[in-house]
């Protein structure tokens, strides 16, 4: 898994990130946007091989040509750092223009008695979709990685206090998966990404953008094993100050043997995160080996 390693945390100090947010409260965010394009971005570039897989990505998953995989490798890299700038700027307090599709899905479940799994990917910007699909009838529960900054963590409590969301730390001594068990059994609604991998290696391959790919089998199991609904849900940036989000139920049956259950489900995520790939193809930000081959 060396191959697949990821940091799993936001890049930088408590106190850039504490100035970060200071400046964002009064500076127009297009002007950091421009500061990243033109000088953080050809930088990461040269130093990081970040630009090697997302080049690949380009390349062998999408088809692009050459030129077209280097330009759209570089506009890649600065999507996401308008989305990490982004992130800082609602801890700073700026809005931003959010346009829902399929929240209906997403209410229809939160006021039901039952729980259900809210399934996630690393692209776009899924962090506002904490802020943007509230529930009034149910606890939110989001499984966050244990070693992210200080800082984030910090400002992350300070926005979801308010929006009945609990966050959980994926520990190194599993306590988070008796929280998991916890909050299913009181029917509330856990968050969970569904294309890295935490602590299990299990998986399961299957086709993703022409090319067999491992994806962590854990979520899966989690939904299937209590037979609960799930959706998943993508946000993506759409404008310099617009996002869209993407709600979208995943269907299996819950009648078949387990396995399948769990095959059935994980194609069902595969081909939607594939359907929203095709769409926003530059905002992919798993910046490692992802595919088999």
């Amino acid at each position: 898994m060396a191959d697949r390693a990821w940091a799993g945390t936001t890049f930088g100090t408590g106190w850039m990130h504490r100035w970060l947010i200071a400046v964002l409260r009064w500076m127009d965010i297009r002007l950091l946007y421009a500061f990243a394009s033109v000088f953080v971005v050809p930088v990461c570039l040269v130093l990081n091989a970040s630009r090697v897989t997302a080049y690949r990505y380009f390349r062998h998953r999408h088809g692009f040509g050459r030129l077209k995989s280097a330009w759209k490798t570089y506009t890649n890299h600065c999507l996401f750092g308008q989305v990490v700038i982004d992130r800082f700027a609602m801890y700073a307090g700026k809005k931003f223009n959010i346009e829902v599709e399929g929240f209906e899905h997403f209410q229809r479940l939160s006021q039901a008695e039952d729980a259900f799994l809210q399934l996630s990917s690393h692209v776009g910007n899924y962090e506002l979709a904490g802020y943007t699909l509230l529930s009034d009838d149910k606890q939110f529960n989001a499984l966050v990685y244990f070693g992210e900054k200080s800082t984030v963590m910090e400002n992350r409590d300070k926005l979801f206090v308010d929006n009945h969301i609990h966050m959980i730390p994926v520990t190194q001594d599993m306590s988070h998966v008796f929280e998991m068990n916890r909050v299913l059994q009181n029917g509330e609604i856990l968050s969970m990404p569904a294309d890295r991998f935490f602590g299990s290696e299990k998986s399961i391959s299957l086709p993703f953008l022409g090319a067999e790919a491992r994806f962590p089998l854990g979520p899966f199991s989690v939904a299937t094993a209590r037979g609960i609904n799930v959706i998943t849900v993508h946000v993506m940036k759409s404008s310099l100050r617009g996002y869209k989000v993407y709600v979208t139920p995943l269907d299996y049956d819950k009648q078949a043997p387990r396995r399948e259950q769990e095959r059935q489900l994980a194609a069902a995520f595969v081909n939607e995160l594939e359907r929203i790939l095709k769409m926003y193809p530059a905002q992919w930000y798993n910046y490692y080996e992802f595919w088999q081959s």
